[in-house]
């Protein structure tokens, strides 16, 4: 029978050293149902990393610090993070005002979603047959930007392109705006509150600008769940903005304005980058017109895909 809430951390004071800790955080992750994804995926890694966090170690420490034996205060210090996940359900990175993708560390709090995204393995890997040569990108679009970090992606992997990264949330922007600065990259890329491209300037000429007024990359992560669906979401999920999450009555909302405007803001030979959690199979019956590659993803989701330019344009006149 699972104990009382109270009682969750009864057994602490018995604990010696870190890996002991680890252990036990692991057994209560499971026990409690913690819920996973947003950090890490699983409880080992996650515990480790709040563990680490908590007493102030490298994240790359070697396998024996799960030797070390803690002190009374680093005991504290480790009940107290863990109390807030387990027993709070507030997310690790909201708790470390950190998230990882890749290398690159970016700042977070709850005015934004935790960043992950699968764009990470797939803008290295298998871009190429849309974008063969990455410094010939010259304007890039993150839309639905949230915390700015793949804004800050595409810079990266674009090294001449400037970036847009657009979102509703001025508070997200505000988040936004410390990873710019944090990255060294306020030169390139620029912020923009605005509903989709709706805010965003552009030429009054658009359909015959050159490629200074175009985007050869949009990408976007938007929200995608279904309206119905949020109530069913972990606790963990919950605590990130709903503005970021709520994808309208069949999750698609968004995805819907972004194409349609698309068609207007897309270079030729330009791609739309988008990434749709549960939703492929809606995308494939509702743009099947527009011929989304999938990509692959190591675990098997393949959510990701994209959207040639000349497909846009070609059904510019059918919705």
């Amino acid at each position: 029978m699972r104990k009382p809430r109270s009682d969750l951390f009864h057994n602490a004071t018995r604990l010696v050293t870190l890996g002991d800790w680890l252990a036990w955080a692991e057994q209560l992750y499971e026990r409690e149902g913690v819920a996973l994804g947003q950090v890490a995926a699983s409880a080992h890694d996650e515990a480790l990393y709040l563990l680490l966090h908590a007493l102030g170690l490298p994240l790359d420490s070697e396998a024996d610090v799960l030797d070390r034996r803690l002190t009374p205060a680093q005991a504290t210090a480790v009940i107290k993070i863990l109390r807030r996940r387990i027993r709070d359900r507030v997310p690790a990175a909201y708790l470390t005002r950190e998230a990882f993708l890749g290398e690159h560390r970016f700042y977070v709090d709850e005015r934004v979603i935790i960043p992950r995204s699968y764009f990470l393995e797939i803008l290295p890997a298998q871009l190429a047959p849309f974008v063969p040569d990455a410094k010939k990108i010259l304007r890039a679009a993150d839309v639905c930007t949230g915390s700015g970090c793949l804004a800050v992606l595409l810079a990266h992997h674009f090294p001449n392109a400037r970036v847009d990264a657009i979102d509703l949330s001025t508070a997200a922007l505000a988040v936004a705006k410390i990873n710019v600065r944090a990255h060294h990259l306020t030169r390139r890329v620029k912020l923009f509150e605005s509903d989709v491209f709706d805010a965003v300037p552009s030429s009054p000429r658009l359909r015959r600008a050159g490629p200074s007024d175009r985007y050869d990359v949009i990408l976007s992560n938007p929200p995608y769940v279904p309206t119905r669906e949020l109530r069913g979401l972990a606790p963990e999920f919950k605590q990130e903005p709903r503005l970021a999450l709520d994808g309208g009555a069949d999750g698609l909302a968004i995805i819907r304005r972004l194409l349609r405007q698309a068609r207007d803001r897309l270079a030729p030979g330009g791609v739309v980058l988008l990434e749709v959690g549960g939703l492929r199979a809606a995308m494939q019956r509702e743009f099947a017109a527009l011929a989304p590659h999938w990509f692959h993803s190591a675990d098997g989701e393949d959510c990701c895909c994209a959207i040639r330019a000349e497909k846009l344009f070609g059904t510019a006149n059918e919705r």
